[in-house]
């Protein structure tokens, strides 16, 4: 890998991503390209949709939290998501965690022109996950390093060490964990923003609404390298969308 990686979608070596990319103009490609922005674009107009993209700018969240944070009946929302789904805005998908639950996240490359604001906390990120092994010393690191600014992480069941597999993703990377040590979270412990990133600690912790969440697969789980790349490439593109 090298370095964390900018996963922007003009970061690719050929200007952009595969499905965003501009077809050139008058072919088929550009038509449909075209009708693609224009369903996006369409699907954004309505106030609540536009809403719904606004709330999952930063943090993934569940339909039950999304319906909450604003007042919108549980079907009149599902209803919004299969739009925002079909004009391929956001995805679904399971827990990992309790795997009754479901979460949403926003398609970043879908919006990369349409002007969706990303809110950058100044204070320091405190960033949890179950183990404090793996995806929240990383998340941490990977803040420091692409924001400057200040960073911890915590467990709710914390690990004796750090994970082998993360230690050498994050020297692949160019990241620092230094003599990272995993640690219990405090939840007095100060912070301008707490991110969990993984959804174990998450629902154990029933976060505040002012809370992020980001729903990163467990490269642990997995114990292979490339599982742990992932994981650093899925919360390097979360990094630096808020810094694009």
């Amino acid at each position: 890998m090298g370095t964390v990686r900018d996963e922007r979608p003009d970061s690719r070596p050929d200007g952009d991503s595969h499905e965003e990319r501009t077809p050139t103009e008058g072919t088929v490609g550009a038509i449909r390209h075209r009708l693609l922005r224009a369903e996006r674009h369409a699907a954004l107009g309505d106030p609540l949709r536009l809403a719904i993209v606004d709330d999952l700018a930063a943090t993934d969240r569940s339909p039950t939290e999304i319906a909450g944070r604003l007042d919108v009946p549980s079907n009149l929302l599902a209803h919004h998501l299969d739009v925002l789904a079909a004009a391929g805005l956001i995805e679904r998908f399971t827990s990992s965690g309790d795997r009754r639950r479901r979460y949403v996240r926003l398609v970043r490359p879908a919006l990369c022109d349409l002007g969706v604001a990303l809110p950058l906390p100044a204070g320091r990120v405190l960033f949890v996950c179950t183990h404090n092994s793996a995806r929240s010393q990383l998340a941490a690191a990977i803040w420091r390093t692409v924001t400057g600014g200040e960073s911890g992480s915590a467990g709710t069941h914390p690990a004796p060490r750090v994970h082998p597999g993360a230690s050498e993703a994050a020297r692949r990377a160019g990241l620092d964990l230094g003599s990272a040590k995993p640690r219990a979270f405090d939840p007095d412990e100060p912070a301008e923003l707490t991110v969990t990133v993984c959804d174990r600690a998450h629902e154990e912790l029933a976060p505040g609404d002012d809370w992020w969440h980001w729903s990163v697969p467990d490269p642990v789980e997995v114990g292979t390298p490339a599982a742990f790349d992932d994981a650093i490439d899925d919360i390097g593109a979360r990094v630096h969308a808020l810094v694009r």
